[in-house]
């Protein structure tokens, strides 16, 4: 089951019904696991396109193109170390896609299957390239309004973007699913958790062999011993993400690229799913009361649901909840007079 907070002028029909869990997916780790592979991605007729951006690198974007030259678009962005392949974005994007929205699918810097041409990364506080994404949208688009979605590590980008725009965003709904609020009290846990350690390791293994990628970019710029040595995200976060895009050091990173203090900013309207359970963030570190209080949230707090899970029905079959409730959402607050 879980809890909605409806805030005003937000249409009712816009949220989604409880969710309950797979049967034999109860376990976070199942639903977080099983997101990966039990989800079934439809093949999308997807038009990749590459965007160099105004320093000299470039983003690999995946578009779907809608039947109308008016549709509403939305912008889709991804975790971290996934891309626009991964099978939570192709099936939030046909679920959008079926409600009449183009998708614009950005794949963050060497996320595309290429590494990028510059000595710098994504990260979790990164917003230029988001911003330069709706930016070219609305010049090609100017009859459609932009939405957004983003997931986990994209989620947190997102939500910083949009507290970042204010009340000028040119977003005018958005969706963020399994954010990271606290980036500090995601790292303590994910290093304090036996399966902690087993998502790090999986996630270090990627990264790792993208710096070997570009070690001729990025070794005038860090010490890449000490970050081939990285055992924990935090190590290197203070070997590589801080250094490489002006932090002092991990901390000064979490602190100031977290996206929960930011949540009293945004002014659209914007739904947030996230599980209890969810094993990347305590769930004492979702800024709950700062939800509560914006008019422009609309927080859906699953007792369960694991990261970027929210499996239904049965393994075999899975329903997409979290896909269908963007998708939902998204399309009411738009169509809404």
């Amino acid at each position: 089951m879980s809890r909605q907070v409806l805030h005003d002028p937000i249409p009712a029909a816009a949220l989604p019904p409880p969710f309950r869990p797979a049967r034999l997916a109860g376990n976070p780790h199942v639903q977080t696991i099983g997101g990966k592979y039990f989800r079934r991605p439809p093949t999308l007729p997807a038009l990749r396109e590459r965007w160099d951006t105004p320093d000299g690198d470039f983003l690999d974007i995946d578009l779907l193109l809608p039947d109308r030259d008016d549709a509403p678009w939305c912008v889709v962005l991804h975790g971290l170390e996934g891309h626009s392949e991964r099978p939570y974005v192709r099936c939030a994007a046909d679920a959008l896609r079926r409600r009449g929205f183009g998708v614009a699918a950005l794949n963050f810097r060497s996320c595309s299957g290429e590494p990028n041409r510059r000595a710098r990364a994504y990260h979790s506080g990164e917003t230029d390239d988001l911003r330069f994404v709706v930016s070219r949208l609305i010049e090609r688009h100017p009859r459609s309004h932009i939405a957004a979605l983003g997931i986990s590590l994209g989620g947190n980008v997102l939500l910083k973007y949009l507290a970042e725009e204010g009340d000028a965003s040119p977003v005018h709904a958005a969706v963020a699913l399994s954010v990271p609020y606290d980036l500090k009290a995601g790292s303590d846990l994910l290093e304090t958790s036996r399966l902690g350690r087993i998502y790090t390791h999986y996630f270090l293994r990627s990264l790792l062999g993208k710096v070997e990628e570009k070690a001729h970019l990025l070794a005038e710029e860090v010490d890449l011993d000490h970050v081939r040595a990285a055992k924990t995200l935090r190590e290197f976060d203070d070997a590589l993400t801080a250094p490489l895009h002006d932090f002092r050091d991990a901390a000064d990173y979490y602190a100031r690229s977290s996206s929960g203090p930011r949540i009293p900013e945004i002014r659209v309207p914007t739904l947030l799913l996230h599980a209890e359970d969810d094993p990347f963030l305590p769930f004492e570190a979702v800024p709950t009361e700062a939800m509560g209080r914006n008019p422009a949230i609309h927080p859906v707090l699953t007792r369960r649901g694991g990261h970027v899970g929210f499996l239904r029905g049965s393994l075999r079959r899975p329903g997409l909840w979290a896909e269908e409730a963007t998708a939902r959402f998204l399309d009411v607050v738009l169509s809404a007079p």
